[in-house]
């Protein structure tokens, strides 16, 4: 069994990885808005590229300022209360951790569906994300996460 510098076995870390990206997957999937809000760090910020094929950062934006919990509880709650969730696909592709076992990230494949409940629109969140944590006071917790990205043609 490997073990980190911290002497934790890398099979329990990569294992503490997995929950917390299944725990994001299981607050979108009931929307519930107080459970996808332990994933966060109070530092993370999360910008977001205007579509899948912008792979260069300089075109991304904020969607949002760094995270305050009022601020994100409210726009996701608003997203909750005015769409329908009609499929949310997850897959974990990958997971790196730091040989000090303090740090990693999840690279996960999305395909997550909203319908729009007053005109019928759909929108679609699918690509792939980096999601990088950094173990806090014994929890991981989110720092940063790439906007969904198509890589399919590159």
């Amino acid at each position: 069994m490997s073990r980190t510098a911290g002497e934790q076995p890398r099979e329990t870390l990569e294992a503490e990885i997995r929950e917390i990206v299944n725990r994001e997957t299981r607050a979108w999937d009931t929307q519930d808005v107080a459970l996808l809000l332990t994933v966060f760090h109070p530092d993370m910020v999360w910008p977001w590229p205007p579509d899948a094929r912008s792979h260069d950062p300089a075109t991304w934006i904020f969607w949002a300022g760094r995270y305050d919990y009022e601020r994100w509880r409210a726009n996701w709650q608003q997203l909750f209360d005015t769409h329908e969730l009609v499929h949310n696909r997850r897959e974990i592709v990958k997971i790196v951790l730091t040989e000090e076992g303090d740090g990693a990230f999840a690279v996960v494949d999305v395909d997550t569906l909203w319908r729009d409940r007053r005109d019928g629109r759909d929108f679609r969140w699918q690509g792939r994300s980096c999601k990088i944590y950094s173990k806090v006071e014994g929890h991981w917790k989110m720092t940063f996460q790439t906007g969904l990205l198509d890589y399919a043609q590159l």
